[in-house]
């Protein structure tokens, strides 16, 4: 397999993972509302007072400055695929958005590739894509609009320098981990304030081997986060109409000083090691250990990592997400690990390390299918939009008026799932829209925590996505129209084997009965039915 063919391999998965699941979660609003309104409304001074964040902000400020290039750079990408006749709605902008961001970090994840290949070896390299592609979440949420994500390019393209150097060049291997604090820094300062506990130990890990002086350090750090924060407070201050403001700052304070990043759950100090390490990387997590033992290099590397682990396990509240940074340098140390394992002689014991890491490739697919699967009907909010568009016409008379409920806005329901609102698809991404009389605009009516008995009582919205069970006070107010079955669980018939007593299965359909997806109605479109 050629080095591009792993390239596109690497990228297809990824894609695929964006098709399979095309909506999103109340975690990816910010910056892909955000995206929606750079696109749809521009970023001139007119423009703002209709974006979405003046209406629903959030906690804390977050940083414009992905979502603005995000939006850029997918502006001549639309442009091509409405050429090609591949855009009709909205929505499909929020796929080619997606495939865009999902795109840039498989070209980081390439780049380091391309560097693992050079400092250990091809066979290395061909082995860190097959692990990262046998894996569920990386892949999965590469092309997901969260502010870790974001981070996640300058942070793998840092990871990258810091493995491919050139031994050899002094002066090669001091500008490239120059270039590794400046992208490190500005990171921390813009995306995400938590790369600063993986740049604390790198740096730390710089100067004790001789790498870099303090008086470098210090110069490349400083001059990379005054250049940085200067860059995010002249944006989002222009964005947030505040000045001045830096977002990342605001989210340290909130988080860390006030602390209440509690309120969303405080997980015990091991919650990284013992539940999200082992959840994100899967098989690769033994063979990580071995190749740390194994290659001096792959210790050395891992140092930084390591130690981010640590320092962020102080911290009470723990997300997966958090640390999703450390999964290619583990990827890197399991590749090392059965990269050196296959190679061993006699030829038996190379079989039977062959054979453990098509095990642990093999197994690492099947939980990946398993997970899949879980999550592309774990979007009840998307599917429930779509479903109200396919039941109604857009010139549905009388014009509808849709009461999103919280789990429908927190399950999918974007703002590029508003199809028949504005803003309509701009000029020069479709020619050929049709005129919208003001009459016929929809209204989606996100207000939160209104009662059922509010909503039945407020003659002005015609349709209801509701998480309730339709039932009173909506009876006599509303019909249900759809019921959104969405993943509850998984279930294990533990008779199963027994019922097929000694007959041989010869059917693969006959395997699932004994393990299948358990759906519920977790959302219902109600219709008003007292005009």
């Amino acid at each position: 397999m050629s080095s591009i063919a792993f390239d596109l391999f690497l990228l297809s998965i990824v894609w695929i993972h964006v098709f399979l699941a095309p909506y999103t979660k109340v975690e990816e609003s910010f910056n892909l509302h955000a995206t929606h309104d750079v696109l749809m409304y521009g970023v001139g001074p007119n423009a703002l007072k209709n974006y979405d964040h003046f209406t629903f902000p959030g906690a804390v400020p977050r940083t414009f400055l992905g979502s603005v290039l995000l939006a850029w750079l997918s502006t001549p990408v639309i442009a091509l695929a409405n050429k090609l006749g591949l855009v009709s709605s909205k929505f499909d902008l929020q796929i080619i958005v997606r495939l865009v961001l999902a795109t840039l970090n498989t070209a980081g994840l390439c780049y380091m590739r391309r560097a693992i290949s050079r400092r250990f070896s091809y066979t290395t390299s061909a082995l860190f894509v097959l692990l990262t592609c046998s894996q569920f979440h990386f892949p999965f949420w590469m092309g997901r609009t969260l502010p870790n994500m974001f981070a996640l390019l300058p942070v793998n393209i840092s990871t990258s320098l810091l493995i491919g150097h050139n031994p050899v060049s002094v002066r090669q291997s001091k500008q490239a981990h120059k270039a590794a604090i400046a992208l490190l820094s500005f990171t921390a300062v813009v995306f995400r304030a938590e790369i600063a506990l993986l740049l604390a130990p790198l740096s730390f890990q710089l100067v004790f081997t001789r790498k870099l002086t303090v008086l470098e350090l210090i110069k490349v750090g400083l001059y990379s986060s005054v250049t940085s924060i200067a860059l995010t407070i002249l944006v989002d201050s222009y964005f947030w109409q505040t000045f001045p403001l830096w977002p990342e700052l605001h989210g340290i304070y909130f988080n860390v000083y006030e602390g209440k990043s509690v309120e969303w759950g405080i997980s015990p100090p091991l919650t990284y090691i013992k539940n999200y390490l082992p959840k994100l990387l899967l098989g690769s997590l033994p063979l990580a250990c071995i190749g740390a033992i194994l290659d001096n290099r792959i210790t050395s590397l891992l140092f930084p990592s390591l130690s981010f682990i640590a320092l962020i396990s102080c911290l009470g509240h723990k997300e997966w997400r958090f640390v999703i940074y450390v999964v290619p340098i583990f990827n890197l140390a399991a590749a090392r690990a059965a990269s050196f394992l296959i190679f061993r002689k006699p030829p038996l014991l190379r079989r039977a390390f062959i054979l453990a890491t098509t095990g642990i490739i093999t197994t690492n697919v099947l939980i990946t299918i398993v997970f899949t699967l879980s999550s592309i009907y774990n979007y009840p909010g998307g599917e429930a939009m779509t479903l109200l568009h396919k039941l109604y016409p857009a010139f549905h008379k009388p014009t509808p008026h849709v009461h999103i409920s919280n789990l429908a806005a927190q399950t999918g329901a974007s703002l590029f799932l508003h199809l028949n609102a504005p803003p309509y698809l701009a000029p020069y991404f479709l020619s050929d829209q049709p005129f919208r009389p003001r009459s016929f605009t929809w209204i989606y009516n996100k207000t939160e925590h209104l009662d059922e008995r509010t909503i039945a009582l407020s003659h002005e919205i015609t349709h209801v996505i509701s998480e309730g069970r339709p039932g009173r006070p909506y009876a006599g107010y509303f019909a249900p129209v759809a019921t959104i079955l969405s993943f509850d669980r998984w279930s294990v018939d533990r008779a199963f084997p027994g019922k097929l007593g000694h007959r041989i299965v010869t059917k693969p359909e006959e395997l699932t009965k004994g393990f299948r997806m358990v759906k519920l109605g977790k959302l219902w479109i109600l219709e008003r039915t007292n005009k």
